[in-house]
């Protein structure tokens, strides 16, 4: 099992930054690879970004590329979420997932992925 917690969330004005952060339980972090998805009111779950076990491989959704910046800190048991140049459309629900695995290829469908965190809300004001 594995337990993850989201942080970082919060309210921004467009053009504006934030990091999110997701916190993993257990001695096995390294062995997941990790995504992160979101939610707005009325929408599906949608793709953001997901990266391999060894941070190696990295795959963003086309909305988000060249705007946000995934990473994580196996020794910390952590991924993180940059995301700059937000815009009101990033408005949504961040929930991170991870996915056992120690394939460099990634999965952007939500059922692919084996546990998730509550989420964090992200508010874009314009």
């Amino acid at each position: 099992q594995v337990q993850l917690v989201e942080s970082g969330g919060g309210l921004v004005q467009a053009g504006g930054s934030l990091r999110l952060s997701c916190a993993a339980s257990g001695r096995t972090f390294s062995s997941f690879a990790m995504g992160w998805f979101r939610q707005a009111p009325g929408k599906e779950r949608e793709f953001v970004t997901a990266i391999s076990w060894n941070g190696g491989s990295t795959y963003y959704a086309d909305s988000v590329k060249g705007r946000f910046t995934i990473s994580r800190d196996n020794a910390k048991n952590t991924v993180y979420l940059q995301m700059n140049s937000l815009n009101p459309e990033d408005t949504a629900v961040y929930y991170c997932a991870a996915k056992r695995s120690l394939s460099t290829v990634l999965h952007s469908t939500a059922r692919e992925y084996d546990f998730w965190g509550q989420g964090t809300q992200v508010t874009v004001s314009s």
